[in-house]
């Protein structure tokens, strides 16, 4: 049976006529409070029912489709191996969108959508009606990609790259590794999700390692000839891990072609690997509902129109974060809630039947390097068609003081504790 959970049902119905009379007559039927239903309470689905909620009370009736009770971020996660996240947690609920908000939280899985009909099928067999669908799935794994890595093989050799599995799984590897042992994180090529993420992973497993394990190696086999921050990461593993991580380009080992979990091979076109734990991060796509709702294209991500966040296929639909073809924004939490800001606020102003204009968006991605040495990569973005436009970037420099490097580790927990606050409400 669906699990729900809503402070007084009926709240934010007071005003409903007023709302209606605000929209356009092809939205909603006449008399009804718009109705607008999101799928996924992440950093894109959250961030926007919380949007809605606080910019238009009463006048939108907001429905928040999400299967936990108990929502884990995965961003953060690499620092927890490191125990470098500063105290914060990485769990957190949505009691406060309830009581606070009013939104109906509805604990059960969006199994299939009616675009037609404008109805979402749920896992316990009823059906959410919408006259505005907002999606933010997130990311499918392509494990027909690397020969051999499945569900299965993943719990030998973690991605811990959702939520579905923690990082726990992966440090239980990287802990029980032999003295001197081989620990390998196989990359994907772009796109996916958090382009920074696997190599500030091998930096938090080194610096884990330069405890417990400290001739331990790291192997990074990478589907790619550069990385972002590259220039960034080396400097830094050569002051803070000399010797221990290994990158390896696409031209050195020819791309990851199968895996022997049991064995610990990683079979390359040119070469093999036999490690004593590894962390394989598949190729992505976009979840398994917009793919099986035909809102994704040949690219497996889902288009969409970049000054609204509307899916191209259907004009009733808007895609958020990792899931849409934001181009040229990166797949990051971050992006996920300035792209939420910008569908909530489309949303609200067709209310008053007035022209969005367009909108200058961010996005900042902060690694963590070593104690206290953080760097970080960002750029501003206009919404231009159906890609963003960087209007203005930044990155951090090599030979930065190291005040510079210990403000921004400070920022990147400070970012945290905002963009989680802007996900769940409470204090920032």
């Amino acid at each position: 049976m669906t699990e729900a959970v809503s402070r007084r049902h009926a709240i934010g119905m007071a005003g409903a006529a007023a709302a209606a009379a605000l929209l356009p007559a092809p939205v909603i039927a006449k008399g009804a409070v718009p109705q607008v239903v999101v799928i996924g309470g992440g950093a894109g689905g959250a961030t926007l029912a919380r949007q809605l909620a606080l910019g238009a009370p009463g006048k939108i009736f907001v429905t928040l489709i999400e299967p936990a009770r108990s929502y884990r971020t995965c961003f953060l996660s690499n620092l927890m191996l490191a125990g470098l996240h500063g105290g914060l947690s990485v769990d957190h609920d949505y009691t406060r969108l309830v009581y606070e908000l009013g939104i109906l939280v509805v604990h059960d899985s969006a199994q299939s959508i009616d675009l037609a009909a404008r109805k979402v099928k749920l896992a316990s067999g009823q059906s959410v009606p919408y006259d505005r669908l907002v999606i933010s799935p997130g990311i499918e794994f392509k494990f027909d990609a690397i020969e051999g890595y499945d569900a299965a093989a993943a719990e030998l050799m973690p991605h811990a790259w959702r939520r579905d599995q923690p990082i726990e799984v992966l440090k239980a590897r990287i802990d029980a590794m032999p003295e001197g042992g081989v620990f390998a994180i196989a990359a994907p090529a772009i796109p996916y999700r958090c382009p920074p993420g696997p190599y500030e992973r091998a930096s938090m497993v080194a610096h884990l390692l330069k405890r417990q394990n400290p001739r331990a190696k790291i192997l990074i086999i990478d589907e790619k000839e550069s990385f972002t921050k590259q220039q960034l990461f080396l400097d830094g593993w050569s002051r803070h891990y000399p010797g221990m991580i290994e990158w390896l380009p696409l031209k050195e080992h020819g791309g990851l072609k199968a895996v022997s979990a049991k064995s610990g091979e990683l079979q390359c076109e040119v070469r093999n690997f036999r490690v004593d734990a590894a962390n394989v991060i598949p190729p992505q796509r976009a979840g398994q509902i917009a793919a099986e709702s035909g809102l994704s294209d040949a690219s497996g991500w889902c288009p969409i129109e970049a000054q609204t966040m509307l899916s191209t296929v259907d004009r009733n639909v808007h895609v958020l974060g990792d899931s849409s073809r934001a181009e040229s924004m990166p797949k990051s939490a971050e992006s996920a809630a300035s792209q939420a800001r910008l569908a909530a606020t489309a949303i609200m102003r067709e209310m008053d039947n007035s022209e969005a204009p367009k909108d200058r968006i961010a996005n900042t991605c902060w690694s963590l390097i070593g104690e206290d040495d953080g760097v970080k990569i960002g750029a501003t973005f206009e919404p231009t068609g159906a890609k963003f436009t960087s209007t203005s970037n930044y990155i951090s420099v090599v030979g930065e003081h190291p005040s510079v490097r210990r403000r921004t580790a400070g920022e990147l927990l400070e970012w945290y504790q905002f963009v989680t606050s802007e996900m769940f409400g409470g204090a920032a």
